[in-house]
């Protein structure tokens, strides 16, 4: 899938979608990350990962 059929699948802009990939994102709605597991049929863990500030 593309990644702006994902955008419209989940009801977010390509550009903010572009955001989240790039891990340039300060937050991400529980709505959202509902809506993209719903997508591409994943668990949450599997998109997130925490990375300490330096």
């Amino acid at each position: 899938m593309s990644s702006g059929e994902l955008a419209q699948k989940i009801g977010i802009s390509a550009a903010n979608l572009s955001i989240l990939k790039t891990g340039k994102a300060k937050a991400v709605r529980f709505t959202t990350l509902d809506s993209i597991c719903k997508a591409l049929d994943c668990q949450p863990g599997d998109l997130l990962e925490y990375r300490p500030e330096q």
